[in-house]
């Protein structure tokens, strides 16, 4: 039997990334925990190191603000030179303020799409026929828009944080999709996500109403297991061996809009991307 490559989740100590990796720890893949702040996953990682059986397991930092941290991250992945079957990027944020990035991107833009792009490029040649890539998406990504500003302020006009999100989800979609189209001889299969609105810390807006939401509105939404049902079955489910380029949610493959499927931004998304990746010195 052909040995497993490697499983790397970013965000893997958050809620569904640590469900995600007991997930594949107990399949017999070897992981890297890809984490911002890998003292806080010690001890996540010791827990499913025991309930999976599986010692091998590592936590690696990466910061998806940084992109001199991401490059970094996914130089050494290629230095060392170990195959990749699984690339899961979960991590994903929403903030409440428009922040830049030593790189002048707005953050949400850097963590959910841009850094998610670049770790990807940058890994693909480590990636053989069979690999996978499973990018998190949201439903808010129908809302999405892609605007001039996006890369800088995230919207056009005043920075609201869910419609920045949600261009930030359509980014991170309309990617998976020509990402397909880029790779389509090489047999590596790339789909999407859609988690719903899931339990976990990123609903917590630090506001006042947030009291309010945890009574009336969280026990109606899914848990981290719920949520990262369809990530795990992307990842492991013959089923989805021809798909790609898709959208899936509840293990079930979308629906999506003639809109967003033929997205008159995709390719210029792609080119710009790339540009100013260029621009910013990291070469993929």
């Amino acid at each position: 039997m052909k040995e497993k490559g490697l499983a790397i989740i970013t965000g893997a100590d958050g809620g569904m990334g640590q469900v995600i990796t007991t997930a594949l720890a107990k399949e017999g893949f070897p992981i890297i925990m890809a984490c911002q702040n890998p003292e806080k996953a010690i001890p996540i990682c010791n827990h499913i190191r025991i309930t999976s059986k599986n010692s091998r397991i590592e936590i690696r930092k990466i910061d998806l603000a940084s992109l001199s941290s991401v490059s970094a991250f996914a130089e050494q992945l290629l230095k060392d030179g170990q195959p990749v079957s699984l690339l899961i990027n979960n991590a994903g944020i929403l903030t409440t303020k428009v922040r830049r990035t030593e790189d002048g991107l707005e953050t949400i833009v850097s963590v959910n799409y841009v850094a998610p792009y670049l770790l990807t490029r940058k890994i693909l040649p480590l990636m053989e026929p069979g690999a996978r890539i499973v990018n998190t998406v949201s439903c808010t990504y129908a809302i999405g828009k892609i605007e001039p500003e996006f890369f800088e302020k995230g919207k056009s006009g005043h920075f609201s944080r869910i419609p920045v999100y949600g261009n930030t989800k359509l980014a991170l979609l309309l990617f998976t999709q020509e990402l397909a189209v880029q790779i389509k001889d090489r047999g590596i299969i790339v789909n999407a996500t859609d988690p719903g609105i899931v339990s976990t810390n990123m609903i917590t807006m630090h506001a006042w109403f947030d009291p309010l939401t945890d009574i009336l509105f969280r026990p109606f939404i899914k848990t981290p297991s719920q949520g990262a049902a369809t990530a795990i079955y992307l990842a492991l489910s013959d089923q989805v061996k021809e798909k790609n380029g898709c959208c899936f949610a509840n293990c079930k493959e979308k629906n999506v809009s003639k809109r967003i499927r033929h997205h008159v931004a995709q390719k210029e998304l792609w080119d710009s991307t790339e540009e100013i990746l260029r621009q910013k010195g990291f070469r993929i």
